[in-house]
């Protein structure tokens, strides 16, 4: 009988070292790595059906987690169908959800830059206060002119913040 063993990564070596000598009616040579994951391995290992009991408990105090599995036709014909079924419902619906996200993610980028120029005008009101007394502005520097731009809106307007002027840059 074939059996599913679940492997902790870390214990690899020690799976490889011990599967066969767990106990007697182990097939030598038997063990194959199926699937792994970041985690865990999932080794196959053949053993004598008289004995699986055995290996399960013998396995259990080695921390090896043996999986219960029973080949059925009829399930794995059923699961191959579902997964083509979802495919092709998958394409049937990308279409429409691609046009539909290209038409309204303009306008929830258009609703989301005017949430945070509302919170901008909030803000400077919170800071500076009434009356209203300021522009807000949204500069886009070129390439490698940031450090410039800072500096210069610095000198200029250094003198309204006192965070500018303890020479902390923002």
């Amino acid at each position: 009988v074939t059996l599913l063993v679940v492997v902790p990564r870390a214990s690899y070596h020690d799976w490889q070292v011990k599967y066969a000598g767990l106990i007697e009616y182990v097939v030598p040579h038997s063990s194959e790595c199926v699937e792994e994951d970041t985690d865990h391995g999932l080794f196959t290992v053949t053993v004598f059906q008289r004995f699986v009991e055995d290996f399960k408990l013998k396995c259990r105090e080695h921390r090896f987690v043996v999986k219960d599995f029973t080949y059925d036709e009829e399930a794995l014909r059923q699961s191959v169908h579902e997964l083509e079924q979802l495919k092709v419902d998958k394409t049937r619906q990308f279409s429409p959800l691609f046009l539909w996200l290209k038409v309204n993610f303009g306008e929830a980028f258009t609703a989301w830059l005017h949430i945070k120029a509302l919170r901008v005008f909030v803000e400077s009101v919170l800071r500076f206060g009434l009356p209203v007394n300021f522009a807000c502005i949204l500069m886009q520097p070129k390439p490698k002119s940031e450090r410039h731009l800072r500096d210069t809106m610095r000198s200029l307007y250094g003198h309204l913040d006192g965070v500018a002027d303890a020479g902390v840059a923002g």
